[in-house]
């Protein structure tokens, strides 16, 4: 096999997505880098793939990386897999390819399941353009801010979320980005595969009567309305300014809502910083 770094997508949940060039490719490589051996192991022995692993993690990546090509230069074939999808998506690898890229290092991509696209197949929203932007943060700060930055994407947006911090999550985007469509999209491959779409008003209901599901999530979310594209920042601050000058800081986000479609929460917040002078 030539010697290189081969990118192997992997399963995201049902063992039956292993493509028949990612199984050629597992079994002929010389060396496979991994997330964590313990894992990627299981996953071999089910797959009867009997091959030295390597740890190849968010922590050593950068100090790896020469290790890893220097092996490549020597004759050795290479692949990198995650626990679970492409490799790169939200995981380990980028440094590494970048790294290889730089020193002439032949790289390959295996394709396979992705967590990213089966969500947007399954979710029923607009499909055509769209935006990944990984995992929500923990903090709800840094999620308020994660998703105001969102709003500035006029494309679906695809996020990753965690099944204990699904309704935080949720509250906070309908906080940001109002009561758009969203889907909750879950298991994705598994026996219990769920994909549930709503507005995000109606999710929020349904989620905290019935408790958050269980397993890995993927929130797909409807772009925003024509019109709620069709003023920029520093238009909607001038118009908040003016308005300010005869209407009430709760008048001005409901009345600016309804003619922008932008969140009257969003616009209440930056009409009180204006008003305050902040």
């Amino acid at each position: 096999m030539k010697a290189g770094l081969y990118l192997v997508a992997t399963p995201i949940g049902n063992m039956g997505d292993i493509t028949l060039r990612a199984l050629e490719t597992l079994k002929e490589v010389d060396l496979i880098a991994c997330e964590d051996t313990r894992n990627s192991g299981m996953f071999l022995s089910k797959l009867q793939i009997k091959k030295p692993l390597y740890a190849l993690h968010d922590h050593n990546e950068e100090q790896k990386a020469d290790d890893i090509i220097s092996k490549i230069k020597s004759g050795m074939s290479i692949a990198l897999i995650s626990d679970a999808g492409c490799p790169l998506i939200s995981d380990p690898g980028y440094k590494l390819v970048k790294k290889c890229q730089e020193e002439s290092v032949y790289v390959s991509s295996i394709p396979g399941a992705s967590a990213v696209i089966t969500a947007l197949q399954l979710s029923g929203i607009a499909s055509n353009r769209f935006s990944f932007l990984g995992f929500a943060p923990n903090k709800q700060k840094a999620r308020l801010d994660f998703y105001k930055e969102a709003t500035t994407f006029n494309s679906t947006l695809i996020v990753y979320e965690t099944a204990n911090r699904l309704i935080a999550s949720l509250k906070d985007m309908f906080e940001i980005i109002g009561d758009r469509e969203v889907a909750v999209t879950r298991e994705l491959t598994k026996l219990y595969e769920e994909a549930k779409r709503n507005k995000l008003s109606e999710l929020i209901s349904f989620y905290e009567e019935n408790g958050a599901p269980k397993g890995e999530i993927v929130l797909v979310i409807s772009p925003p309305d024509q019109k709620e594209t069709s003023i920029t920042e520093e238009d909607l601050q001038d118009e908040i300014k003016n308005l300010l000058k005869s209407m009430s800081v709760k008048d001005v986000s409901k009345s600016l809502s309804e003619k922008t479609g932008i969140n009257k929460n969003e616009i209440y917040r930056i009409a009180l910083e204006i008003k305050n002078g902040n």
